[in-house]
């Protein structure tokens, strides 16, 4: 299968290239080298016109903000490489962890960490919140959900694991997870209506969850052979959301569709719900993480990093939508949805494949209130193969390449019967999901509900003492991107290659 985290590294000057890593995932392109590191040039965002702060502006989040509303009350679930506590996000309180489903689980001291770099900017642009950095919804709170390790590597299995647990557990010890960022996908080769991914975000959505989907970094295409969106952002109940560029001006007339940003294929499949701003953000970096490590010229002085992708445009999106439930705290997802469609920008020059029906526009929306409306589509039955859910970028067990109706621990996946306990409610049973136990790493024991590290501490460029050094981890090997001495509780799961992962094509400036 593939999967992929939506956005890519945009590089300054003439090295500027394409350099998204993928999520064991679709839109991957090819991982870069190590680079040595590189001292960060100095970074002012007051002369950045792609700052969060100018973001604020352009999107009209801030006006949001000063009539009150800043998404205090409003957790959003971030399901992608974990989370770290850089400063914008080490407030108390801010960053709550829910289970480390990745393969990093295992090792105590990288548990919850985000040693890739990718969930912790996404993390940044939906809730940052200091003096210097402030993302959509200052106020709301992030639940870390983690499924990829440093160089992105997960199975759609563990994405599915992730999605059900927030349905389980969303309003568990005070939670209030009302919205799902995930910027992720994969080129499932089988349609919604069956696949398990697309069923577990369909699921989310009816019991109350907003979904918010990154539509893929493949570009314009149409006709024979164009991929459409990434699954589960093809699903038509869920928030697919493309990228726009807004050309460094706080207004929409000179926005552009993204060059990278999917589009819908022309043959009656589904298009991106919206556009909103993806290119050039200005996010959290993680000193010494993968991204950090291979990517030295996207750093925008020591705290901040530069991106591009569909990502960024679904956690812009996410923060967005937490300023509409504490407005609206009882807007359905059907609502919530209807209410961005029915108040955007349309784009001049640009197709309804390509921006949906808009750019998103909170200035029109904060003094309008929100339609009755319930849509009315086929919905998935969830009962479609989990390996055409992966698609074609797919990990490597000892060169060999996961295949077939198993999950990563080489369970067999039934698919009817994951789909019956997911709407039910109960696909996690006893700390355990399809009879797989991330031992020691239960999400009641996790510390999550303390919003503590669990004993790992982030100091510096360390965690716990694991620096980050070339390709590899002090005391875990990680080098030519192969993870040794990394064994699961009761399923062996060690020397495993990653190959062909990476972040759903984005780029990093």
């Amino acid at each position: 299968m593939t999967i992929s985290f939506g956005w890519s590294l945009e590089l300054s000057g003439a090295s500027r290239r394409l350099g998204a890593i993928l999520f064991a995932g679709l839109l991957c392109t090819a991982l870069m080298a190590p680079v040595a590191a590189l001292a960060a040039d100095p970074y002012d965002p007051a002369t950045d016109p792609f700052s969060m702060a100018a973001i604020a502006q352009t999107t009209g989040a801030a006006d949001w903000w000063s009539a009150g509303y800043t998404g205090r009350g409003v957790d959003v679930a971030v399901i992608d490489t974990g989370v770290s506590r850089v400063p914008a996000l080490a407030g108390t309180g801010k960053v709550v962890y829910g289970p480390d489903l990745s393969l990093e689980s295992q090792a105590e001291n990288l548990r919850n960490l985000d040693t890739n770099g990718h969930g912790t900017f996404m993390a940044g642009l939906i809730a940052g919140n200091n003096a210097d950095y402030k993302g959509m919804a200052p106020g709301a709170r992030i639940v870390s959900i983690k499924v990829g390790v440093a160089d992105g590597g997960t199975d759609v299995s563990q994405v599915i694991a992730a999605i059900s647990w927030v349905i389980e557990h969303r309003t568990d010890n005070g939670l209030n997870i009302r919205v799902i960022s995930l910027s992720y996908g994969t080129n499932s080769t089988q349609k919604y209506t069956a696949d398990p991914l697309a069923y577990a975000a369909e699921q989310a959505w009816k019991q109350g969850i907003v979904v918010v989907v990154a539509a893929g970094n493949t570009g314009f295409q149409k006709g024979n052979g164009a991929p459409g969106l990434s699954t589960p952002a093809n699903d038509p109940y869920v928030m697919g959301v493309g990228g726009v560029d807004t050309n460094g001006t706080v207004t929409r007339s000179d926005d552009s569709v993204g060059s990278y940003s999917t589009s819908g294929c022309g043959r009656g499949c589904k298009s991106p719900d919206f556009v909103a701003p993806g290119s050039h953000l200005q996010g959290l970096r993680v000193p010494n993480s993968w991204l950090d490590a291979n990517h030295p010229g996207a750093r925008l002085g020591d705290d901040y990093f530069r991106g591009t992708g569909t990502s960024q445009a679904t956690a812009i999106t996410a923060g967005a939508v937490a300023l509409v439930l504490q407005k609206y705290p009882t807007l359905t997802p059907d609502r919530v949805k209807r209410f961005f469609q029915d108040n955007v920008y349309r784009l001049g020059g640009f197709s309804g494949e390509a921006q949906g029906s808009g750019e998103m526009n909170l200035n029109a929306m904060l003094g309008k209130s929100p339609a009755s409306y319930t849509q009315k589509f086929t919905s998935s039955s969830g009962s479609g193969s989990l390996d055409q859910s992966r698609g074609t970028d797919r990990m490597k067990d000892n060169g060999v390449v996961i295949s077939g109706e198993k999950d990563i621990f080489g369970h067999a996946f039934d698919a009817d019967a994951m789909a019956t306990a997911i709407a039910a409610g109960n696909s996690w049973s006893g700390g355990s999901w399809n009879g797989n136990s991330w031992s020691g790493n239960s999400w009641s024991g996790n510390s999550w509900s303390g919003n503590s590290w669990s004993g790992n501490s982030w100091s510096g460029n360390s965690w716990s003492g694991n620096s980050w050094s070339g390709n590899s981890w002090s005391g875990n090997s990680w080098s030519g991107n192969t993870w040794s001495g990394n064994s699961w509780s009761g399923n062996s799961w060690s020397g495993n290659t990653w190959s062909g992962m990476g972040w759903s094509t984005g780029s990093w400036d």
